[in-house]
């Protein structure tokens, strides 16, 4: 809490040195250049750099490096909302190795509250994924018609794609050699 306050007041600080160099001193050259210190040290002081950083190297699909940054993250100094991408972000990467504690992370997640509807899409997605494993298809089935709705731009078409087929316990390269098998027969006819 200590830290975040101090981040504030040195934008502020900031702003007030701005505000200075704009209408008392007329120096405009440098009021400019603290304007663009000023917004940057705001954003600094509301967003977590940590874990924008993981949020960063899991989209390259470093996922050692992800849980280093989030390792090093403070949940308890982050604000409701970071702290549902902090969830969403350690869920996605538990996936592999513990499917329970990645479905309450998640959960508790979209509990915080996710900004972007396409995040909530893929928290979606994931708990569709623990369910299915779970053999809970109904909530399955559910989940993902929940993250075809909020998946307004079809990013994750394919991977909702991939996940149905799993439910109804086809795997991708058996649906491809049905739809090969039906074109071969026809040409034969």
């Amino acid at each position: 809490m200590l830290i975040r306050l101090l981040k504030i007041s040195i934008a502020l600080l900031s702003a007030y040195y701005t505000y200075v160099l704009y209408f008392v001193k007329p120096d405009i050259g440098y009021a400019i250049g603290m304007t663009f210190v000023t917004i940057i040290l705001g954003l600094v002081s509301f967003r977590s750099m940590r874990l924008v950083m993981a949020f960063v190297n899991l989209r390259q699909q470093k996922m050692e490096a992800a849980k280093k940054w989030l390792s090093r993250v403070r949940v308890n100094q982050l604000w409701p909302r970071q702290r549902g991408y902090y969830y969403f972000l350690m869920g996605s990467l538990t996936m592999e190795q513990n499917m329970n504690e990645a479905d309450t992370l998640l959960r508790q997640a979209l509990k915080l509250g996710l900004k972007q509807s396409y995040d909530k899409a893929a928290a979606k997605l994931n708990l569709a994924v623990v369910a299915s494993s779970r053999r809970k298809l109904g909530e399955a089935k559910q989940l993902l018609n929940e993250c075809k709705r909020l998946d307004e731009k079809g990013h994750l078409s394919r991977d909702i794609k991939t996940v149905e087929d799993a439910i109804r316990g086809v795997g991708p390269r058996q649906a491809q050699g049905r739809g090969a098998r039906r074109k071969a027969s026809r040409g034969k006819k």
